[in-house]
């Protein structure tokens, strides 16, 4: 025992964590399970898809925006778009508004962090255009003040969040779907991405029959 090395004891931690791993996957699993049958998320990404494909449509553009992980998932959604999801078409107009570094910093050193994405839309946004703005506390103040934005330059706003909706914005649809724990939030929020992304490519471009 006297060789044993902290490496060793790191690695017996880990595969004796087995109670965190099920209950991980339990939570999981109940959480997707809930969202399947919850009728309110459905018409949310019903309502979500026939927004972005009016705007589509029109000429404009899906605006995404998002912190830590769901920065990550802005990008993710916004390249979902522009290359494919399902199958061969047409690239979407989608643009993440957290890639963008130079504009990032220059905006949080002048101005302030809350203020990174909704100087973006008041930049890039026109009417008729969305803003999907992800936040799984929903009160996020930089989303938060995106929606804002987004409402005064005539954009139609869409938030992805928890179980407990967004604080203090109103929105023209919420999707806050049926869990409070963060990894599991983001989860589903990737998951409803997909699905409106999948609504959206059928409606704009069908799949030719027998390909």
């Amino acid at each position: 025992m006297g060789d044993r090395t902290d490496g060793d004891m790191g690695v017996d931690s880990v595969h004796a964590d087995r109670g965190f791993m099920t209950d991980y996957l339990r939570q999981s699993a109940e959480a997707m399970a809930a969202f399947a049958h919850h009728e309110e998320s459905q018409q949310v990404m019903l309502a979500m898809a026939a927004h972005i494909v009016t705007s589509l449509e029109n000429g404009g553009r899906l605006l995404v925006a998002g912190n830590g992980g769901s920065a990550a998932d802005a990008q993710h959604i916004a390249g979902e778009f522009t290359a494919r999801l399902m199958y061969d078409r047409r690239p979407l107009s989608a643009v993440a508004l957290t890639t963008d570094t130079s504009a990032i910093t220059a905006i949080g050193n002048d101005y302030s962090f809350a203020d990174i994405f909704s100087r973006q839309v008041m930049a890039l946004g026109r009417p008729g255009d969305v803003f999907l703005g992800i936040t799984t506390s929903g009160r996020s103040p930089n989303i938060l003040r995106a929606f804002e934005a987004a409402r005064e330059a005539g954009l139609v706003t869409a938030a992805f969040t928890g179980h407990a909706g967004v604080q203090g914005a109103h929105c023209n649809v919420t999707l806050a779907v049926p869990a409070n724990w963060t990894p599991v939030i983001q989860q589903l929020h990737i998951t409803a991405a997909h699905i409106v992304c999948g609504l959206v490519e059928r409606a704009l471009c069908p799949r030719p029959v027998g390909v």
